[in-house]
């Protein structure tokens, strides 16, 4: 005869089992629905009453303490009427010896054409001030190297439109750390070529944004082991951007955190690119660090008013100009959704605000720097999205930005800024006609007269210093 001590523990729980599924039928039927909860009122923020102290800017300080020492006397013009007028242009060069009276200084008429030497590819110079001989690539990516200069332009354009560095090395067929030694050297050659391009810029408006980047946190022998399995191996890091929504000019990027520090840094940034009586309105996101940054370098003391007629004045507190306009567009999220989008005016008229955006037909946007976040995402590798090609540290995201910087200002023609041609100019060769001028963003700002190409870029000779304007 079969036993039952199996049946007995099987029969309890399907009978528990019974029990909490009629359970759980019996509150489902007497339930009601019950209302919906209505939203929360959405508080107006309170007017901005000014701040007792002024926020600090590391970026402040640090430029008031390393300013650049500029010679005084600068050294007699040197007009050579003798000979033949002379043929090839040297007015973009200046002498690199530090110990001539002509060093950093460009356009003075002492430098002069000395041939090619040993038939080289590069064209050597003569300083008549100390003498002293130089190739006209130095102080460029392309001096002293034997590369072929045209591959080593195709591979940074290749760069500059999104190829990763691998794949530039296996279509160009060289090593991925010639490709990194090559990006590295143009990088720092590009950052100053952009300091000194953009520079007293004058734009009617400046918006303002963050794009999230991951890069790889671990490097061998950078950190230990534990922290790196804290980290897990993942950083964020953010990418932020200012840039003119008319000429679609790129004023200023920088990489960081996304805190107070770095919002600090990307307007002190932004106030070394526009000219001192630039007063443009300036748009962002919800972030709270743009209002106190902004207030920091566009701000005054000013004695608040009087609210009674006796006893001590009130001490002045530190609040934004007069001409400072500001707007947020803050957004809504919900599962990750945008669920609503309210545009709040931070500082100045509302009225004045929308008439100065009314002149072009819009209206508080941040439409074009998140549309300009698009093009990051397509043109520098490391920060598209799900890729393989990000950077292993902030060093490399930082040479890949300049990069495209520089492309996407002066090289890189929009088709939303070209013009018509008043008369259409004929193509040689072809049989078509030209109908439109096109134009790039640093044209469409009236920083430069002409669509720069990357090997002219490249070739440029950046001053040590500022000089009277450029060519």
């Amino acid at each position: 005869m079969p036993s039952d001590l199996g049946f007995y523990p099987f029969a309890c729980v399907l009978f528990i089992l019974l029990c909490l599924l009629l359970c759980r039928l019996w509150r489902c039927g007497n339930t009601t629905p019950s209302a919906r909860k209505p939203p929360r009122p959405t508080r107006e923020p309170k007017p901005f009453a000014g701040l007792t102290r002024k926020p600090d800017c590391e970026a402040c300080a640090q430029q008031i303490r390393s300013q650049p020492q500029v010679p005084s006397a600068p050294p007699p013009r040197m007009i050579l009427t003798r000979g033949r007028r002379r043929q090839v242009d040297t007015t973009s060069h200046f002498c690199p010896h530090a110990a001539c009276s002509y060093y950093g200084r460009v356009g003075f008429g002492n430098l002069r054409a000395n041939g090619h030497p040993t038939g080289r590819r590069w064209r050597q110079l003569v300083c008549l001030g100390c003498h002293g001989y130089f190739l006209e690539t130095h102080g460029t990516p392309f001096h002293g190297k034997q590369v072929d200069p045209d591959k080593l332009v195709w591979a940074l354009a290749a760069l500059a439109e999104g190829l990763g560095i691998r794949a530039v090395a296996r279509v160009f067929e060289v090593d991925p750390n010639t490709v990194l030694t090559w990006l590295g050297e143009a990088a720092e050659h590009l950052e100053a070529f952009s300091r000194y391009g953009l520079q007293d810029v004058h734009v009617e408006q400046v918006q303002m944004a963050e794009l999230f980047a991951l890069l790889s946190a671990v490097k061998d022998g950078d950190i230990t082991e534990a922290k790196a399995i804290t980290c897990l191996s993942r950083s964020p890091h953010w990418v932020w951007v200012a840039m003119d929504p008319v000429s679609k000019l790129i004023l200023t990027v920088d990489v960081g955190e996304r805190t107070l520090a770095m919002a600090q840094r990307l307007v002190h940034q932004l106030t070394q690119v526009l000219a001192p009586d630039c007063a443009p309105l300036f748009l962002t996101d919800g972030v709270r660090e743009y209002l106190t940054a902004l207030v920091t370098h566009y701000g005054q003391w000013m004695p608040p008013e009087r609210r009674q007629a006796t006893g001590p004045k009130p001490k002045p507190r530190w609040r934004p100009q007069p001409k400072l306009l500001y707007a947020q567009v803050v957004k809504s999220y919900r599962r990750r959704r945008i669920v609503g989008v309210k545009h709040r005016v931070v500082f100045g008229v509302r009225e004045t605000i929308e008439s100065r955006l009314a002149k072009r037909g819009w209206k508080i946007n941040t439409a074009f720097i998140e549309r300009l976040n698009l093009d990051f995402r397509q043109h520098v590798a490391a920060i598209g999205r799900r890729v393989n090609t990000r950077c292993t540290h902030e060093a490399g995201l930082r040479q890949q930005l300049a990069l495209f910087h520089v492309y996407h200002n002066f090289v890189w023609p929009h088709a939303s800024l070209r013009l018509p041609l008043l008369l259409p100019e004929p193509i040689h060769g072809t049989g078509a006609v030209k109908q439109w001028q096109l134009r790039t963003p640093a044209l469409a700002a009236g920083l430069t007269d002409h669509v720069w190409s990357l090997r002219e870029v490249l070739l440029f000779r950046v001053p040590l210093w500022p000089q009277p304007q450029m060519p």
